[in-house]
Parts: C-alpha cells; sequence; structure tokens
C-alpha cells in the first residue's frame, strides 16, 4: 500500500484583458487509485511578478504578456480608478456669547 500526493498544473486559461488563471490539483493516490482531489484557483495580471509560479504558468504568461497587452492592461486599471473623493467644507461651528455675571 503505497501513498502518494500530486500537485498539478491541470488548467490554464489566458482572458482577453490578459489576465492568466490557472488551477492546481491535488491528488492524493493510493496503489494508482486517485482517492481524492482538491483543487486552488490563483489568478495574476499583466505585469505581475511571476516569482514562485508554476513553470508552465511562467511561460504562457511570459508569452501573453507583450508590452502592448500591459500598457493596455495598466491603462485599463487608470481609467477605472475612482476619482479621489472631495473633502467636504468644514461646517463653521457658532460662537457663543460669555455667560452674563
Amino acid at each position: 500500500m503505497s501513498l502518494t500526493k500530486e500537485i498539478v498544473v491541470d488548467q490554464i486559461t489566458v482572458v482577453e484583458s490578459g489576465g492568466v488563471y490557472y488551477r492546481e490539483a491535488t491528488r492524493i493516490i493510493e496503489d494508482g487509485n486517485v482517492l481524492t482531489k482538491t483543487y486552488h484557483r490563483t489568478s495574476l495580471t499583466p505585469g505581475q511578478d511571476l516569482t514562485g509560479q508554476p513553470e508552465k504558468v511562467v511561460a504562457i504568461a511570459q508569452a501573453a504578456w507583450t508590452p502592448e497587452v500591459v500598457a493596455a492592461f495598466q491603462a485599463a486599471q487608470e481609467a477605472n480608478r475612482p476619482a479621489p473623493a472631495a473633502t467636504p467644507e468644514p461646517t463653521p461651528t457658532p460662537t457663543q456669547e460669555p455667560a452674563a455675571p
């Protein structure tokens, strides 16, 4: 009886905006039979640091993230950033008359 744990990237998707989404499957295998399988999903944005990402994912991200794709993504992020909220004028506090002696 031999138990093994296997983690593999089993799905990689590149979307129109250049985002790369991937899924890792973790499988517990006993004598060639998969006992359990769980998934973990990760998303990456164009230009993001790829340090520590799986090799297959890095290769696809580098191919998909041309300078034009990264620039377009960054421009879209800037265009969608909300404008800073205006600071309201402080309400003047009424002055109090000194109390009569």
